[in-house]
């Protein structure tokens, strides 16, 4: 999973996540960072910083609300749920789900981005009002990531 390691919303569901028990192992990787770009070379990346991205074993990837789904099927207490949300009624829940916390973080990027200035990132992603992502290149990249892609010591 791609999650945003700059957005408060999204490591805080990173870190519920990993504190889940799994029946399948996510790998919980930050959006734009070298690994991720490693790991998914023909990915569009400027798109996984706006938008949550699972990539499964077999290279599906899913976004958005599908992308939420298959998270919770990966999990042992939240497989039942990801089926019923995998139904047309339950998928209505899960985009509304996913488009209020699209529109929590634009809110942020853009506050961020007030006064016509694009936000930086330090991973060398900016967000451009306008324009939306952009790679520029890393300012000081973190350092690399572990299995459960946090900072390595």
């Amino acid at each position: 999973m791609l999650y945003d390691a700059e957005c408060p919303l999204c490591t805080h569901l990173r870190d519920w996540l990993v504190k889940q028990r799994q029946l399948v192992p996510l790998d919980l990787v930050p959006a734009g960072h070298s690994r991720a770009r490693e790991l998914f070379p023909g990915l569009d990346h400027a798109a996984t910083l706006s938008d949550i991205t699972v990539i499964a074993d077999g290279g599906q990837v899913y976004r958005g609300p599908a992308a939420w789904i298959a998270c919770m099927w990966a999990l042992r207490d939240h497989r039942a749920t990801a089926h019923r949300m995998a139904t047309p009624a339950g998928m209505r829940i899960a985009k509304r789900v996913v488009l209020t916390a699209a529109k929590y973080r634009t809110a942020r990027w853009e506050e961020q981005a007030w006064g016509g200035a694009p936000y930086r990132r330090q991973d060398g992603w900016t967000y451009d009002r306008e324009d939306g992502w952009h790679y520029e290149g890393p300012r000081d990249e973190p350092a690399a990531c572990d299995s459960d892609c946090r900072p390595a010591d």
